[in-house]
């Protein structure tokens, strides 16, 4: 489906990528989720490598939490875009999640689906 915004740019209100920032939104503060659970939520889990590419690309980390975002074994992402490993430790443990050797406890901070 195509809308014209307000500047009369044609723009996709209902595109993967649309779909994965706000399954992204809806992980809690605190917690965390993997890509594929994100994939999942946005309607296809085989777009897992879909939601990666969309969060390097988040237009607003203030509101799009990407940091939450941890691959399948809790692991930080070395290509996390505001920041590498370390700016993402720090947005997770400033939130109460425990970090250590670039890794998240899944079973401790995992967001439920």
């Amino acid at each position: 489906m195509l809308q014209d915004d307000i500047d009369g740019v044609a723009m996709v209100l209902d595109s993967a990528t649309n779909r994965i920032y706000e399954a992204v939104k809806c992980i809690p503060y605190g917690k965390v989720s993997t890509y594929g659970d994100i994939a999942e939520l946005a309607g296809n889990r085989n777009l897992a490598r879909v939601v990666g590419n969309a969060l390097h690309r988040n237009p607003d980390p203030e509101h799009i939490p990407c940091h939450r975002v941890v691959n399948a074994k809790g692991e930080l992402s070395s290509a996390f875009a505001f920041g590498g490993i370390e700016g993402q430790t720090m947005l997770l443990e400033a939130e109460g999640v425990e970090v250590s050797g670039g890794r998240v406890d899944l079973s401790k901070y995992r967001m439920n689906m």
